[in-house]
């Protein structure tokens, strides 16, 4: 049986098309999914993302605990609030999951994890924290008494639309920079997101989350599902767990260079792989050229030898078909490459794997 947020009903409410998502019953369009996106692109749109498991962490030793857990250096964390993005890797340097970490004191962190990679990561991080002996607590807080609801609202006017519905908020996040989050009353407030707009992820007591759903609505934020959110990390070239990245696919191989600090001393779960590996693939996009529509998997003949496809789709802000690859380390951007669509090769330009943000086309 497919697990339900506790936003379900209104979904259906909406007439929402409603499909398996890792597990859960999920809203992938409330009708126009094209209309969903440049809702996002041009005003403000809301997504239902209470499948996420956010996770807290208490204790004298959390810090030195995912100092050792996460590729990222959670000592770049000083300030109460500041946001961390970073990869939990296995052993073999492979991604069990990617995830957002919060930074709220020395001994309290937020951490938010995957919906479907949630039990896992909890018992990855449960079994490191025993093997470590770590005095660190790990609750997550997407079901029981204390569960949470999380609604991303993102756009150009995301933010003064929230103000609308929380004004008590607005003082605390006004100033509010990217990758930060506040606490305001019961709600937890960060200016994260997943569409390349500005905006907020709230996170609220799941027993909120319904009434505040239908005032961002009544509002004027559109209802968007996971379909426009698809096409919209895409072209904001943001990486989905489980398509562009898994346990057997290296952050240095999916573009995720970025998040790995490791030059320094610190030691972490995977690092002696990661440097005796070092990068073996190039992570960038693809616009086509020809007509068709790019799709994960299919495969992408360069002069260096063959990539492939992690993520595709027809981009709407762009009006072309774009990508996402792991590509050979000898591909330039700008090269002109060739893409196998059912036996037919169609040309296509190698290019940054960033497309639109902040409601513009960067290609």
């Amino acid at each position: 049986m497919l697990r339900k947020t506790v936003l379900n009903e209104m979904h259906r409410g909406l007439g929402a098309r409603m499909v398996d998502f890792g597990g859960w019953e999920m809203p992938v369009n409330y009708g126009s999914q094209i209309e969903e996106h440049h809702a996002v692109r041009r005003d403000a749109g809301m997504f239902d993302v209470s499948h996420m498991c956010p996770v807290d962490l208490t204790g004298p030793d959390c810090r030195p605990f995912l100092s050792r857990l996460v590729a990222n250096d959670v000592a770049k964390l000083t300030v109460s609030g500041k946001a961390l993005y970073s990869a939990m890797l296995n052993e073999a340097g492979g991604v069990i999951d990617d995830l957002i970490i919060y930074f709220l004191t020395d001994t309290r962190f937020r951490v938010v994890v995957n919906a479907g990679t949630a039990e896992k990561d909890l018992l990855w991080m449960r079994a490191k924290g025993a093997e470590w002996k770590m005095d660190v607590r790990i609750t997550q807080r997407r079901d029981g008494d204390n569960a949470l609801g999380m609604i991303a609202v993102q756009g150009p006017n995301a933010r003064a639309r929230v103000w609308q519905v929380l004004p008590q908020a607005k003082a605390a996040t006004a100033d509010l920079k990217p990758f930060f989050a506040a606490e305001v009353d019961q709600y937890f407030i960060a200016s994260t997101g997943y569409t390349g707009e500005d905006g907020f992820e709230i996170m609220i007591p799941a027993a909120e989350a319904q009434a505040i759903w239908q005032k961002l609505k009544d509002a004027g934020v559109a209802p968007c599902g996971l379909g426009a959110r698809d096409t919209l990390r895409l072209e904001a070239g943001m990486n989905l767990y489980g398509q562009d990245m898994d346990e057997t696919v290296s952050p240095l191989d999916a573009g995720l260079a970025w998040t790995v600090a490791l030059k320094d001393s610190r030691e972490f779960v995977g690092k002696s792989a990661l440097t005796a590996a070092g990068q073996q693939k190039q992570f960038l996009g693809l616009v086509l050229l020809d007509k068709g529509v790019l799709r994960g998997h299919q495969t992408v003949i360069t002069n260096h030898g063959n990539g492939e496809i992690t993520s595709g789709s027809f981009s709407p802000t762009l009006q072309q078909s774009i990508a996402l690859t792991r590509l050979p380390l000898g591909v330039q951007i700008g090269d002109e490459v060739e893409v196998d669509i059912r036996g037919k090769l169609l040309k296509a330009k190698v290019t940054k794997p960033v497309f639109a943000r902040n409601g513009k086309a960067v290609q």
